[in-house]
């Protein structure tokens, strides 16, 4: 394995190498290129790269759906940290090219939402049509196959294109969350500001199957940040959730949910606890008998009824 390889969603200029050049460790890592979230995480399951940077989350759109379902498949892979990104976007295009030249345009998919109404008021007439990701587009653009593209604007100088347009977004502090992926191993020690994350599977289909999987969660006091479903291929109806919760799995009140939904599904995967991006380290609040340390007093009153020691 090459321990000095990342590699990301590329090609050079996407948002995600943006997001992987903030973290420290880059300046010092063969950054790799890739064609697609899978071959990132391939190169990764294949001891080709330490480490992948994969988008798993918009602030717009929701959870990106190739990293998830590649994160619910194939060899177990483990999200180490995770990076927070402003998601700004410019159209950028040849030199030369007015705004009433632009008829097509295009762009990774996740970023039309973000755009939609821009376009709408702005290019209502331009054809869209979607690229493998924003810098991708970018490189079509440059290619002359569409007259711009919707990129960050950093990635203007990579392809000799200009940005016609700056600070392109219809959400207010939109963002996207980057995950740092390795091959499993012991997750980091808690810092206080965690955040764990799991692919569940539901047993039998019945009322109340989704309500039972998240009581485990609520009966000990653990906050969800993310629930999404995602089809499983064995037909319609069938469902996991990748869900995210606060907290590491160290914490009591989080292992004891982890293994509530062992006992209730046919599988749980365990994607990794890791530091939450944005929070400073300050323990968050806890809801009265949540605490490790009630977990403990409990165990020790039942071990204490156990022995007659009441």
């Amino acid at each position: 394995m090459s321990a000095t390889r990342y590699t990301y969603l590329g090609p050079e200029g996407t948002f995600t190498e943006a997001a992987l050049r903030s973290l420290p460790e880059a300046a010092t890592r063969e950054l790799v290129p890739m064609v697609s979230v899978p071959a990132a995480l391939d190169a990764v399951r294949n001891g080709e790269a330490a480490a992948a940077l994969v988008p798993i989350e918009n602030s717009v759109e929701g959870g990106v759906t190739a990293t998830l379902d590649e994160l619910a498949s194939g060899e177990p892979l483990t999200i180490y940290r995770e990076v927070l990104l402003p998601i700004a976007f410019a159209l950028l295009v040849r030199p030369g090219t007015r705004l009433a030249d632009v008829k097509t345009v295009t762009g990774h998919p996740v970023a039309q939402p973000q755009v939609r109404n821009w376009l709408r008021t702005h290019l209502p007439h331009a054809l869209w049509e979607s690229a493998a990701s924003n810098a991708d587009g970018a490189r079509l653009v440059q290619e002359g196959r569409f007259d711009a593209a919707f990129a960050g604007e950093f990635a203007a100088a990579t392809y000799g294109l200009e940005p016609l347009v700056t600070e392109i977004h219809d959400a207010e502090n939109a963002e996207t969350r980057f995950v740092l992926v390795g091959r499993p191993a012991r997750p980091a020690a808690p810092t206080g500001a965690d955040k764990t994350s799991v692919v569940i599977w539901l047993g039998e289909d019945q009322p109340g199957a989704l309500l039972e999987l998240l009581q485990e969660f609520a009966v000990r006091g653990v906050n969800l940040m993310l629930i999404q479903s995602r089809p499983t291929g064995a037909g319609i109806g069938n469902y996991c959730f990748a869900v995210d919760a606060e907290g590491h799995i160290s914490d009591r009140r989080v292992g004891e949910a982890l293994m509530g939904l062992k006992r209730i599904c046919p599988k749980v995967r365990f994607l990794g606890s890791y530091p939450r991006a944005g929070m400073s380290a300050d323990v968050p609040a806890l809801r009265a008998g949540t605490s490790d340390a009630d977990f403990i007093e409990a165990a020790d009153w039942l071990s204490r009824s156990q022995d007659g020691r009441v």
